[in-house]
Formats: C-alpha cells, sequence, structure tokens
C-alpha cells in the first residue's frame, strides 16, 4: 500500500509544515543553556502545547522535539544514556496533540546532526556515525512517528549515514534536508545539485532548511528542483541568524515569510514550512498564502496575526523590542558592562531583569570615560546567554570613522539590532585622562553612518553588501542647563533620523511636561529616563557629579529629611515622575544605582504587576 505521506506528496495541495520548537520553548520559559530534548520529559506540557499550537495555526505536518536527542549531543548536558527515553517520548507527545486537537496531521521525527567533524578534517568517522543515528531513529520509530525528517546536515557525509541508519531501522518516508549559506553551499561546500544527486534516488524528500532565510532558500530550491529532484521541502529560518548554543534563533515577519513561501510553492515545492525564530504566526501566515482558510477547518483563525496599530512598521527581521516599541509599553534597564573579564554579574542582571518583565537592557559603553569590558561583547553575550534584546550604547568619542563602522558592521554580524548613538564622555572625566579622544563625528554624524550602512553603502560610498538592519536612538536631557541648545540639538538627531529617544532621568513633571510641548509632534517613540534615588549622599552625588544628571531643589531637600528612609523616599519620587507622566511616553528606561539590578528587577515587576493581561498601549510623545 501506498504510504499516506507518500500520496499526499503525489496528489498535493502543499504540506505546510511547521515551525521552530527551539523559539517557543524560549518563549515559553526554557533557558537557551537547558537541554530542549529534555523538556520532552522535564516540561511535556510546554512541549505538547508548541504542537498544539501549531496545529491550531493550519500545520499538516509537525516534528517532534528530538533535533538533539541523539547520544553525542545530548551527551553535552550528560544525557547521553537517555536517547530512547526522550526520543520515545517526544514521539507521544506529538501523537498526543494530535489526537487532542483531532486533525490528521503527519508526525515527523526530527534527526538532526551530531556536531561531529568527519575525517580528515575531524576525528569521527563515517561509519561511527551510523550507530549513533540508527539508535536514535529505532527509539523513533518505538514512539510511533509517520516519517523521518533529517534535518540542518551540513555535510553530506554525515546525512548519508543518518539515511543509510533510517533505511536500516524503518521503511518510513525520508525527508533529507541540508542546510545552505549564503553562497549557496552547504557549510561543507555542497552545492543543490550535488546534493540531488546523492541523495534524489535514496529519499522521499529533497529539501533545504535553516540557512540565511527565505530569500537565499527560493533560490536553493529552484536549484534542486532544475537538477531533478521529484519532491522538494523548504523550511527557512525567520530571517538573518544569530547563533545561539547548538542552533540559531531569529525574529521576523510571518507575512515576509508567508510570500516567500508561496515562490516556493510557485516554482513546485511541496513541503513548506519554518526552522529557527518561526512560530505558530508564520504557520498561520504560510497557511493563508497557500490556501483557502476553509481546506483547515478554520483553524489559522486562533492565531492572530495583525500587528498591534500605532508606531512605524518594524523591518521584518527586528527584534521583539523593535516590535513592541511604540505599540505597548515597554521598559529597558541599563547594564554596566564589567571592569574586568569577567562578564557574569552583567548576565545574570540582565536574566534577572528579562525575568523580571523587561523588554530591554541598555549596554553602556565605557561610561564616565572609565575603562569597562567592550560594549558589543557584553551586548552580545547577554543575548546569547539571555535571550533579552541589548540596546548597544555605541560612542564616538574611542573610534575613528573607520573603526566606528567596522565596530558597527561586526556587531551587526553578532545579532545586535539597536544602538544607542552617543557623543560619549570626555577622557578627562574618567581614569585615563590623558588620552586623547578622537570625535571624528558626534552623535549626530553617527546616526548619519548608521542610516547610511542600512542603506547598504558605507561613508564612503563604498557597498557593504547586505544593507545593516539597525533601529538607532538618541539621547535627550529634559534637565539641561542650556534647554534651548539641548532641544536644537535634539531636532538634528530626529532629522538624522533617529528611530527612538530615551531620556536622562527625570526629577522634575512640570519640566519635562514642558518640554514635550516645545518638541511638539515628533512620530518616534520616547522613553523615559528612571534613576530611583539611593540617599542624600546618592543625590547629591548625582547632582554635582554626574554630566547630564540635575535634580530640583525640592528633590534635594525631600531626600536631606529622608534621612536613612533614603530608599523608600527615593522609589516613591520615581513612582511619582512613573504616575504622571507615563501616559505621554512609549515606556521608560530604568538606571539602577551601583549596579543594584535587584532593586531595578522589584521595580520592573511592580510596573508590570499595574497592569494585569496585556499592557495598554502608550502613545509616543505628542503623537
Amino acid at each position: 500500500m501506498e504510504h499516506p505521506f507518500a500520496r499526499r506528496l503525489r496528489a498535493g495541495p502543499v504540506i505546510v509544515a511547521d515551525g521552530a520548537m527551539g523559539t517557543e520553548l524560549y518563549a515559553r520559559g526554557i533557558p537557551y543553556e537547558e537541554c530542549f530534548d529534555a523538556q520532552n520529559v522535564e516540561n511535556p506540557d510546554i512541549v505538547e502545547g508548541v504542537h498544539r499550537d501549531y496545529i491550531v495555526a493550519g500545520a499538516d505536518l509537525i516534528e517532534t522535539n528530538t533535533f538533539g536527542a541523539n547520544r553525542v549531543r545530548l551527551g553535552s548536558f550528560g544525557f547521553e544514556d537517555r536517547v530512547r527515553e526522550l526520543n520515545v517520548r517526544g514521539a507521544r507527545l506529538a501523537r498526543g496533540a494530535r489526537e487532542i486537537c483531532g486533525v490528521p496531521v503527519f508526525v515527523a521525527g526530527s534527526v538532526g546532526p551530531t556536531g561531529r567533524q568527519i575525517e580528515p578534517y575531524g576525528r569521527a568517522k563515517e561509519t561511527q556515525l551510523e550507530d549513533v543515528f540508527k539508535e536514535q531513529i529505532a527509539a523513533l520509530m518505538e514512539g510511533g512517528v509517520d516519517l523521518l525528517v533529517l534535518e540542518t546536515f551540513g555535510d553530506l557525509r554525515e546525512i548519508r549515514q543518518a539515511v543509510r541508519a533510517a533505511k536500516a531501522e524503518s521503511d518510513l518516508p525520508i525527508v533529507a534536508e541540508m542546510t545552505f549559506a549564503e553562497d549557496l553551499r552547504t557549510l561543507g561546500g555542497f552545492t543543490p545539485e550535488q546534493v540531488v544527486d546523492e541523495l534524489a534516488g535514496e529519499v522521499a524528500v529533497v529539501g533545504a532548511n535553516c540557512s540565511v532565510g527565505s530569500n537565499t532558500l527560493l533560490e536553493v530550491v529552484e536549484r534542486l528542483l532544475t537538477a531533478g529532484a521529484e519532491y522538494v521541502s523548504a523550511m527557512p529560518n525567520a530571517g538573518w541568524p544569530a547563533r545561539v548554543g547548538n542552533r540559531v534563533i531569529y525574529l521576523s515577519g510571518p507575512e515576509y515569510m508567508a510570500e516567500y513561501g508561496r515562490q516556493m510553492a510557485d516554482l513546485g515545492a511541496r513541503i513548506v514550512g519554518g526552522c529557527c525564530g518561526t512560530t505558530p504566526r508564520h504557520t498561520a501566515a504560510l497557511c493563508r498564502a497557500l490556501r483557502d482558510e476553509t481546506e483547515v477547518g478554520g483553524r489559522i483563525e486562533v492565531v492572530p496575526s495583525v500587528e498591534p496599530e500605532g508606531g512605524p512598521e518594524p523591518a521584518e527581521d527586528a527584534t521583539l523590542f523593535a516590535r513592541k516599541l511604540g505599540r505597548t509599553p515597554v521598559i529597558s534597564v541599563e547594564i554596566r558592562p564589567p571592569r574586568g573579564a569577567n562578564p557574569a554579574k552583567a548576565v545574570e542582571g540582565a536574566r534577572l531583569l528579562r525575568a523580571a518583565g523587561s523588554d530591554a537592557v541598555n549596554v553602556l559603553d565605557s561610561a564616565m570615560a572609565r575603562v569597562r569590558m567592550s560594549a558589543v561583547a557584553t551586548a552580545v553575550l547577554i543575548r546569547q546567554q539571555t535571550g533579552i534584546d541589548p540596546i548597544l550604547h555605541f560612542t564616538t568619542r574611542d573610534r575613528n570613522l573607520m573603526a566606528i563602522q567596522s565596530d558597527l558592521i561586526g556587531a551587526h554580524a553578532l545579532g545586535v539590532r539597536t544602538v544607542l548613538a552617543l557623543t560619549g564622555d570626555p577622557p578627562t572625566l574618567g581614569d585615563y585622562a590623558q588620552s586623547k579622544a578622537v570625535y571624528d563625528v558626534d552623535s549626530i554624524g553617527l546616526i548619519r553612518i548608521i542610516k547610511q550602512l542600512n542603506a547598504g553603502v558605507d561613508v564612503a560610498g563604498n557597498s557593504i553588501g547586505s544593507p545593516t538592519r539597525f533601529m538607532v536612538g538618541c539621547a535627550l536631557n529634559p534637565m539641561a542647563e542650556d534647554l534651548d541648545w539641548e532641544l536644537s540639538r535634539f531636532q538634528e538627531k530626529v532629522e538624522a533620523g533617529a528611530d527612538f529617544v530615551m531620556t536622562q532621568p527625570v526629577y522634575d513633571a512640570g519640566l519635562f511636561r514642558s518640554v514635550l510641548d516645545q518638541i511638539g509632534d515628533i512620530d518616534i517613540p520616547i522613553l523615559m529616563g528612571i534613576l530611583p534615588l539611593q540617599s542624600y549622599r546618592h543625590a547629591l552625588f548625582l547632582h554635582n557629579e554626574l554630566p547630564g544628571v540635575t535634580l530640583t531643589p525640592e528633590v534635594l531637600e525631600r531626600m536631606e529629611r529622608a534621612g536613612t528612609a533614603g530608599v523608600e523616599t527615593g522609589l516613591q519620587i520615581a513612582t511619582e515622575m512613573i504616575d504622571e507622566l507615563a501616559p505621554l511616553v512609549a515606556g521608560l528606561y530604568v538606571m539602577p544605582s551601583f549596579g543594584r539590578y535587584e532593586n531595578a528587577a522589584r521595580l520592573v515587576e511592580q510596573l508590570v504587576a499595574r497592569a494585569p493581561g496585556p499592557r495598554p498601549p502608550l502613545t509616543p510623545a505628542r503623537r
């Protein structure tokens, strides 16, 4: 008898596959550093919930949460003896989700590469890998999968061993997917034509997944089909990659991917789905693009696809912070990079703040001209280890035009997408007063440079290839002594192309309202600075020694009267500012004193708790 999956391939319609598992597990509280495959046992309800959401979104095929469940990858967590347990459980969870939803979707056993390099570049022998794959595939068979998806392989020699193992252990249909880079070659240097020559006669479907997004994969699909593959699958990432652990995580627009999915199907792809960074919303968008809603019984209606109103449309590979900004209240908290080489405190602080509800963290760039770890390195470490979006403070103080552009391009390659453009405190304030500042450009010039990189060219007019996708912010000091000069500079920053604004700490609500009135109607979100005072001595220090911070006589007097209750009084002053001014801005920029991230986390928790459920939108200033 013809297998139902083979019959569906032959007869159509196009099979819509699900999207990322890791992205969804992380979104539901599983840290990146955890073993995702182990969640089949440790958090089965969460895994099953992900499967259900993809089915509800309209997927015809769901993959088991077993991508890394071979003995080699599990060994890095000390779980090498749990291969059978995790794979059997993963298959049964997917089947259970299918039964709960009552929809006849295909359950595919996901099998990823081992991560080992094969001779002569590595120590692994091809024949050793076949046994590794046999062990995993046998367990997936025991769990009851309908077919096998061998995915994200970069080396033809390794996927050949996985195919041999699959054929030895089962007679199920095999989907074999390689991952291709921007040059349309696999990580092992193989072309789509070579992949077809090697695999087309051995498996049911030859395909591509992961890679660098839909655009590149569309070309791969065309070449696979031209090379003679009968059935082709395509499961691209949601945009550009940033590596986190053994996989890559992305965020991009569902409608954008759906349009490319339609083009892939028009070329002849028989399976279209998503890989890293894709969500049930991407699946729902694919269903809308590839078929009538009636074909999935209205399932896709359960998953909302319309972005909230308000705010500029974010780029397709925008961060979560960018997608929220201007649409719902956001909170970002300041993080100071370490003075030495150990980033643990900064990373743990960011993790604590994310758990409290912060949407982003601001990573300072040697503030006060005092040497600290590179802001770029700190931001990347925070992003990779916690998943929270960093806002990179970037100064022109220490960099000439060449270094500015090189550092920005490097930061973009490492996944940083949000930059706060600053001129920077002069070296005379810091520990190296004898050092010479560069200041080839100021913050206004920096904004223009970033916008030029976003257009795909450097300052000299040379092409940089793919444009960057930075969202760039600027600073505003509403408490500046020379407010006319400050507002004139601010207007130049807006005209240069700033996408959002972050202010210095606000301690005078009336003055802040006046500044907003003077700014008038601007179409970019403003985040108001909040720095809770700790004591009268702290207040005096900020007022007299910290550039850009000015306290009113009334605030200084209240802190002096507070005595030993300085922390409570400082928090009360901050809360008063928030209560009165929050409706006028798009969010808050919290600056913890003395690196006390736990205090900032408590404030963030209080702010989030004030609005149970979805937080109501705050309009950008004067909109």
